[in-house]
């Protein structure tokens, strides 16, 4: 065989030729769509300063369609096609903003990037942001889907101080001045390259507000990855959250099923309920669970997952403290923490409750099983006792049918003698008749036996 050099790889930019496509097996179905997953939501470029308004919505019944629709509403959009948004992402330029949309799989978020207005920067105090916002009047407002969360993002350059704690504080009070002075929460992200810092307050506008401190000279791509991890954050913690509710109003449902299941339980060691009225209850029950159950189990799951994006956005962050101030992480985990607990309580109490009833159900149908077992036991002997009836009146029967049936017999023989001594022969009719009485007796008995014993033999069925 002779051997083949493969083609080298074409320079980025030119396609490969189709001797090169040849070289491999078919492509699978999904191979080009798994391998571009991994560039589906590329992380923005904001060149500092900038201000970013972020708005996640819930999307259920809300279609592609409908947020394309929307979309179209924006200045030169009026040509956007729903195929462009089949990837789940897009991004939008303007003149001096962007505008990022992505879909997923329970919320879609819309993210504006624009210049920073003047007069929000460090040396302001709670400053208007709002009526700076690029987008067209009322677009905002309009977004097909109900919000989960709205942030207003500002990202300055300022020089950071080092490991001093004077220093440090010196940079803090004007950064908790532009948040008017309310009590906050800051961390050092990446080791100490740029600040975050935040209240976690819906203002009277629905949004909250964040506020990163970057060195200047930071590169428009570590600004686009810090703000991407800090709103995801903030994204992820709201949705994790929308499980506590849910965990909540069932804590009334599971304590109610737990006190009625100990009640079936006790009915059922007791012997005192019949068991079709402990199997209805029972039934009642565990289709109440099973329900709850399948209404439930998603949106728990769903709590574990963004739970789990919540702790890896965090150590993403690579926080260090500011003396005199709780970090994000830290705050957010105090404050997370004991919700998702409750939620795995409810799940898991859920989950053990439909265990328990499985259980209880296992003994009331061995309880069921037992009783019927001793009905049958009762049938069985009731059985016995009339097939030994039957059969001493079957006996009693044969015995009287032996009996006729000898009797007419004799009385055939009886005319046959006196019919052979009106012909003439020296026959006395009741005298042979009666001799031979034994022997029809005898013949007939032995004839019902010979009957019984073919019918009775299996052997013989066939014959």
């Amino acid at each position: 065989m002779n051997a083949t050099t493969a083609p080298a790889d074409p320079p980025p930019g030119v396609a490969r030729s189709p001797a090169a496509i040849r070289l491999l097996p078919p492509d699978d179905a999904l191979r080009t769509e798994l391998h571009n997953e991994v560039h589906a939501r590329p992380s923005a470029r904001i060149r500092l300063p900038a201000l970013i308004v972020f708005v996640a919505v819930l999307n259920e019944g809300v279609s592609r369609e409908q947020e394309c629709e929307h979309l179209r509403r924006l200045p030169g959009q009026q040509g956007l096609l729903p195929e462009q948004l089949r990837g789940n992402f897009l991004r939008l330029r303007f003149d001096e903003h962007t505008l990022k949309w992505e879909r997923h799989t329970e919320f879609t978020r819309y993210s504006i990037v624009q210049p920073l207005p003047a007069g929000a920067g460090l040396g302001a105090s709670d400053p208007a942001l709002l009526d700076a916002i690029v987008a067209p009047p009322g677009w905002l407002a309009d977004i097909p889907g109900r919000t989960v969360a709205a942030i207003k993002l500002v990202m300055l350059q300022a020089d950071l101080p080092g490991a001093s704690a004077d220093a440090q504080a010196a940079l803090m009070a004007p950064a908790q001045h532009w948040f008017g002075g309310r009590a906050v929460l800051a961390s050092q992200l990446g080791g100490g390259h740029s600040w975050a810092v935040t209240d976690f307050r819906l203002h009277p506008s629905g949004f909250e507000r964040m506020l990163v401190i970057a060195p200047t000279g930071t590169s428009d791509s570590r600004a686009g990855r810090i703000s991407q991890r800090l709103l995801e954050l903030e994204t992820y913690r709201l949705m994790a959250l929308r499980g506590l509710p849910v965990a909540k109003a069932l804590g009334s449902m599971l304590a109610q099923a737990e006190a009625q299941l100990a009640g079936i339980t006790a009915r059922l060691e007791g012997k005192s309920t019949s068991e079709q009225e402990l199997l209805d209850q029972l039934v009642s029950l565990a289709a109440r669970v099973e329900r709850a159950i399948a209404e439930n189990t998603y949106r728990f799951a769903a709590t574990r997952a963004y739970d789990t994006l919540v702790a890896q956005r965090i150590a993403e962050l690579r926080e260090m403290p500011i003396p005199g101030t709780q970090t994000i992480g830290e705050f957010m985990q105090r404050r997370l923490s004991p919700a998702m607990a409750t939620v795995a309580a409810s799940a898991q109490r859920l989950a053990s409750l439909s265990e328990r009833i499985s259980r209880a159900s296992a003994l009331l149908r061995t309880r069921v099983d037992i009783v019927t077992e001793a009905q049958n036991q009762q049938l069985l002997e009731k059985l016995t006792r009339g097939q030994a009836m039957q059969l001493h009146l079957q006996t009693t029967v044969e015995g009287l049918s032996i009996a006729a049936i000898s009797y007419y017999v004799v009385s055939l023989l009886l005319y046959v003698a006196k019919g052979a001594k009106a012909a003439g022969l020296p026959l006395q009719p009741e005298v042979a008749v009666g001799a031979l009485i034994p022997l029809v007796l005898w013949a007939v008995w032995r004839t019902t036996r010979r009957i019984h014993a073919r019918l009775g033999s299996p052997g013989d069925s066939g014959h």
